[in-house]
C-alpha cells in the first residue's frame, strides 16, 4: 500500500511526503491426493509483519457501564485472529460493562447490553494465566477498532498471574458479577479448558507463554523461541506445516495429513483395516539370526494361526527381489480365491505373513514393495505390521567406525519399531558401546530387545511365565502404522506411499556371486579354509574380502545336503542338516534352469569387488584334490632311514667269495670290516628299481583315470 503527497494539514508546509507500507509474509503448500485421485493443496501462511503495529483508531463515543469496581492495571487485548497481535493497554471494570484504554485507540468501553456472553477460564489454577472471553452482539460493531473486528465476534482480555488486576478480578469482580441477574445483562460464567473453542485455546496458551517470557532477562526476552512465537501468532502451526511442505512435493493422501501436521486428532481406521493381513518384517545383515528369529516365533506362537512365511532364496544374486516378494503376496490372496467365502474370511483372521530378510537390503525398498504391487486387491489386502531389525554388535562394523553398507538404513526411524540384539550384548566387548550408542541416535523410538540362546543355539526372545511383550512388539499389527511413525516416514522418505523413494546404491558396492556346483566337498578341508578367511581380511577399500558364506553342500563323509553359514567378521561357522520347507514361488528368469538344480548344491559368496574365477578356485581347494604324479626314485633320493630298512631286509643274503659275516659286521678276507653287506649298491639299485615300478604304474593309472573338480570340469 502506497499513500503519496500527505498534506501538512497543521503547519501548512506543503507536503509532508508519502508512505510505503507491505505485508510480508510465508506460504507453504501440500499436495494431497483425494480418493478420487484429485489432488488439492492444503495451505498455511505466516505474516512475518503482523507484529508491526499497523493502526490508529479514536473513539468519540460515551458509554453508561455503572460503577467502577477495580482495575487501571495492565491487561492484553487479544482479537480472534492470527494476524493481529495482542494489544497491550489498561483494563477496568464496572458493574454493568468494561473499559479498554490503549495509547493508540484510544477507549474500548464493551457494554454488557452489547455482550451475548461473559465467560472466565483461569487455568484451574489460581497462579495461572486467566482470560476473560467476551462474545459480542452486531451492536457493538460501530464502537469497536476495525482491526479487532473479526468473524467469530469474540474479544479476548488476559490477566497475568500476581498482577494487580488479576487480585483486584478476584477480590472485586467476580463476585459481583456472578451476583448480578440477566436484567443487567450477561451473566458470568466459570468454564473448564474442554469449554474453550480451538480459537480460544490457542489464544490462552500464546498469552500463557507470553507470561513465561516476561519472567526472562531484557537480553534473552527478545531472542527466545516463546517470545517470537507470541509476537507472531500461528508460528508454530506453520513450522509444522513447513517442515512436511519443504521435504517433497509428492502427493500425500489425505487421511494422513492430520499425522504429519500433527493434528490432536487420530486417524480414523477404516473398517477394511481389521480384515487386512498384517506382515511383519525381519530383517538384518547377513549373519544377525534373522532365520533363527522367524524359526523360534513361528514355532513359540503355533497356536495362533496359519503362518505364511517369505524368505530371501539363498542362492539369489539379489538382496531383495522386488518381483519375487510380489508375487509371494499375490500366490496367498490367490490361495484365498479358491476358499468358500467363509473360509477365506475365517483363514485370513488367522493368518499372519512373515518375511524374513537377511542380507543388505534397504527396508524401504520392502515397503514400497508392497505399495507399488500391480494389483490393487493384493495391495490393499496386505498391511505392514511392525519391522524389526535383528543386530549382531560384532559384525556389523567393517573397519574401525565404518558400519557394513545399509546396517544405518536397516535401523533407520520411521520404519522400524523395534530392535533385536544377539546374545553377545551381554558381554562387556568394546565394540557394544559405540553400537548401542549408533543405534540409538539413529532411531530413539526404537524398543531394545535382547535375545537369548536357546537349547540349539538359536536366537530367541525372553519370554518367562508367559510374559512376551517382546514377542507383541515384533509382532504389532498396529507399530508401523502409528501417527508418528507415518509422519516420520514422510520426512524422511518423501514419495515412499507411491514407491518414488530412491533407496540408492550399495556403498561401498558389495557383490553376491552364487556358485553351482554337484559335488561334495571335503569338511576339514572346507572348514580349515572358512577359518583362515578373517586373516586374510583386508583395509580399506576391502578389495577381495569375503564377508559372509551362505548355501547348501554336500560333504564326502554324508549323503545328506548340509545348510551351511559361515561369518568372517565373528569367525563362526554353521553346518546344519537342510530341512526342505516351503519356498517362495519361483522366478520366470530361472526357468531355463535344470529342473533338478535344487537338488545340486550351491553357494552364495558376499564381499567386496569379488571375482568369479578366484572364488572357484578357492572353491576346488575345499574338494577332493587330483592325486599328483610321483616322481622316480634315485639313490639320492633315498634317506637315510630307507638304506637302514634295506640293510635290514637284506643282510642275512649270501655273501661273495672272500667275505663272512661275524654276527655284527662284514670281514673280507684281508681281514677289512664293513657295516653294510658288501652288495648292498645291489640292493639299493633293486630296491630303486622295484619303487619305480610301482610310481609308474601308479602314474599311468593317474593318467588314465579321469578326474573333475566340483563344477564337474576334467581336470
Amino acid at each position: 500500500m502506497t499513500i503519496y503527497d500527505i498534506p501538512d494539514l497543521q503547519g501548512g508546509r506543503g507536503n509532508l511526503g508519502s508512505i510505503v507500507f507491505s505485508e510480508s509474509f510465508l506460504k507453504s503448500d501440500i499436495l494431497v491426493r483425494d480418493k478420487d485421485g484429485a489432488l488439492t493443496s492444503d495451505s498455511n501462511y505466516i505474516i512475518l509483519t503482523s507484529a508491526v503495529p499497523r493502526f490508529m483508531s479514536w473513539l468519540g463515543q460515551e458509554s453508561f457501564l455503572g460503577t467502577f469496581l477495580s482495575g487501571g492495571e495492565g491487561s492484553y487485548l487479544c482479537a480472534s485472529s492470527q494476524h493481529i497481535s495482542p494489544e497491550e493497554g489498561k483494563l477496568y471494570f464496572f458493574t454493568d460493562g468494561l473499559l479498554f484504554v490503549h495509547p493508540n485507540h484510544g477507549s474500548v468501553s464493551i457494554s454488557k447490553s452489547h455482550m451475548t456472553s461473559l465467560k472466565f477460564y483461569d487455568g484451574d489454577s489460581s497462579s495461572a494465566t486467566a482470560v476473560l472471553l467476551v462474545e459480542y452482539k452486531a451492536s457493538l460493531l460501530p464502537h469497536l477498532p476495525l482491526h479487532i473486528i473479526t468473524p467469530a465476534s469474540c474479544i479476548t482480555f488476559t490477566l497475568f498471574p500476581k498482577s494487580q488486576s488479576y487480585r483486584g478480578f478476584y477480590s472485586q469482580v467476580l463476585k459481583t458479577w456472578q451476583g448480578q441477574t440477566e436484567a443487567s445483562g450477561a451473566t458470568l460464567q466459570l468454564i473448564q479448558e474442554h469449554q474453550l473453542s480451538e480459537d480460544q485455546r490457542r489464544i490462552y496458551l500464546n498469552m500463557k507463554s507470553l507470561y513465561e517470557t516476561s519472567s526472562y532477562p531484557n537480553t534473552e526476552r527478545w531472542s527466545h523461541p516463546k517470545t517470537i512465537s507470541t509476537n507472531l501468532p500461528g508460528l508454530e502451526s506453520f513450522l509444522q506445516h513447513l517442515a512436511v511442505s519443504s521435504v517433497s512435493r509428492e502427493p500425500v493422501p489425505r487421511p494422513h495429513v492430520p499425522a504429519l501436521l500433527q493434528h490432536p486428532e487420530t486417524i480414523a481406521a477404516s473398517q477394511a483395516q481389521n480384515d487386512k493381513v498384517a506382515i511383519n518384517v525381519i530383517i538384518g545383515l547377513p549373519g544377525s539370526h534373522c532365520n533363527d528369529l522367524c524359526d523360534f516365533l513361528v514355532s513359540f506362537q503355533k497356536e495362533y494361526g496359519r503362518w505364511m512365511v517369505y524368505r530371501q532364496p539363498t542362492d539369489g544374486t539379489e538382496e531383495f527381489s522386488k518381483a519375487q516378494f510380489q508375487r509371494f503376496l499375490s500366490s496367498i490372496l490367490e490361495a484365498q480365491r479358491h476358499r468358500s467365502a467363509r473360509q477365506a474370511v475365517y483363514s485370513r483372521k488367522k493368518m499372519r505373513v512373515l518375511a524374513a530378510l537377511e542380507g543388505y537390503a534397504d527396508v524401504i525398498d520392502v515397503v514400497q514393495a508392497l505399495q507399488t504391487h500391480p494389483d490393487p486387491l493384493v495391495k490393499s489386502s496386505f498391511v505392514i505390521g511392525a519391522v524389526t531389525t535383528c543386530v549382531d554388535p560384532l559384525s556389523c562394523i567393517m573397519e574401525h567406525r565404518f558400519s557394513f553398507p545399509k546396517f544405518l538404513e536397516q535401523c533407520c526411524q520411521g520404519i522400524v519399531s523395534n530392535c533385536v540384539h544377539k546374545p553377545d550384548l551381554e558381554q562387556r566387548h568394546p565394540a557394544l558401546p559405540p553400537v548401542q550408542k549408533l543405534l540409538r541416535s539413529v532411531n530413539p523410538g526404537a524398543a531394545f530387545i535382547l535375545a537369548e540362546k536357546g537349547a540349539s543355539h538359536q536366537v530367541q526372545l525372553h519370554v518367562e511365565k508367559g510374559l512376551n511383550e517382546d514377542i507383541e512388539l515384533v509382532l504389532s499389527e498396529s507399530s508401523f502404522s502409528s501417527p508418528q511413525m507415518l509422519r516420520t516416514r514422510y520426512l524422511m522418505y518423501p514419495g515412499w506411499y507411491d514407491g518414488k523413494f530412491v533407496s540408492g546404491p550399495v556403498s561401498p558396492a558389495v557383490a553376491r556371486i552364487c556358485l553351482w556346483f554337484s559335488r561334495p566337498l571335503e569338511k576339514a578341508r572346507f572348514m580349515t579354509r572358512c577359518k583362515a578367511i578373517k586373516s586374510s581380511i583386508k583395509s580399506f577399500p576391502f578389495m577381495g574380502n569375503i564377508y559372509h558364506i551362505v548355501g547348501r553342500v554336500k560333504f564326502s563323509d554324508s549323503e545328506q545336503m548340509v545348510e551351511v553359514c559361515h561369518n568372517t567378521m565373528t569367525n563362526s561357522l554353521s553346518l546344519m542338516p537342510l530341512v526342505e520347507g516351503p519356498t517362495p514361488p519361483p522366478d520366470p528368469r530361472h526357468e531355463l534352469r535344470d529342473a533338478g538344480i535344487h537338488q545340486q548344491c550351491a553357494l552364495v559368496f558376499t564381499g567386496c569387488s569379488l571375482k568369479e574365477d578366484d572364488l572357484k578356485d578357492w572353491l576346488r581347494l575345499c574338494a577332493k584334490q587330483k592325486p599328483q604324479k610321483k616322481s622316480l626314485r634315485t639313490r639320492r633320493s633315498l634317506s637315510l632311514q630307507e638304506i637302514r630298512n634295506i640293510h635290514v631286509k637284506r643282510h642275512l643274503d649270501p655273501l661273495p667269495e672272500g667275505y663272512f659275516y661275524n654276527g655284527t659286521q662284514f670281514v673280507n678276507f684281508l681281514g677289512e670290516k664293513m657295516d653294510y653287506h658288501p652288495l648292498m649298491d645291489k640292493f639299493i639299485y633293486d630296491y630303486v628299481m622295484e619303487a619305480n615300478k610301482e610310481i609308474e604304474k601308479y602314474n599311468r593309472d593317474v593318467e588314465q583315470q579321469d578326474y573333475y573338480d566340483v563344477f564337474g570340469q576334467k581336470l
